[in-house]
């Protein structure tokens, strides 16, 4: 999740990568819940034709009973794994955030809401025509766990 803050609001965004170089984001503004962690996962199985193996941090909302719950009642379709506490470098979308960040502080630099709620889902689409740039997130050695 990448949070970019304004004067005024905050774009956030929920994001999964595969080391097929496929990925996936959802954009939003306020803050994170369990609703959205829901809506993200039911798109994620929703365009998979297989089971989707999601790798999460442990923020407070992945770990919340209305998730659980709903991952209870979809264990054919998705199954989660949380990663050890305080271990980005083994978070293959902390490789993603930090190029996305590159990316909307190069060139123009945004200065409003609207400038960013642009640049994001932009560089976001072209990653998704460029599966080999995001399958070298994958490479980095801590990620040998893949």
């Amino acid at each position: 999740m990448l949070p970019v803050e304004t004067k005024r609001q905050r774009v956030n965004m929920l994001s999964a990568v595969s080391s097929q170089g496929k990925v996936r984001f959802m954009i939003y503004q306020d803050t994170m819940n369990q609703q959205r962690l829901i809506r993200f996962m039911e798109r994620l199985i929703r365009d998979s034709k297989q089971k989707v193996f999601l790798i999460l941090d442990n923020l407070n909302v992945h770990h919340g009973k209305l998730a659980a719950s709903w991952l209870k009642n979809r264990k054919d379709k998705i199954e989660v794994f949380f990663l050890p506490p305080y271990a980005p470098e083994y978070n293959p979308d902390e490789y993603l955030n930090h190029a996305l960040k590159i990316s909307v502080h190069s060139g123009h630099l945004p200065y409003s809401t609207e400038d960013i709620s642009h640049k994001i889902p932009s560089f976001m689409r072209k990653l998704q025509h460029h599966s080999s740039l995001l399958s070298r997130f994958f490479l980095h050695p801590t990620l040998s766990y893949l």
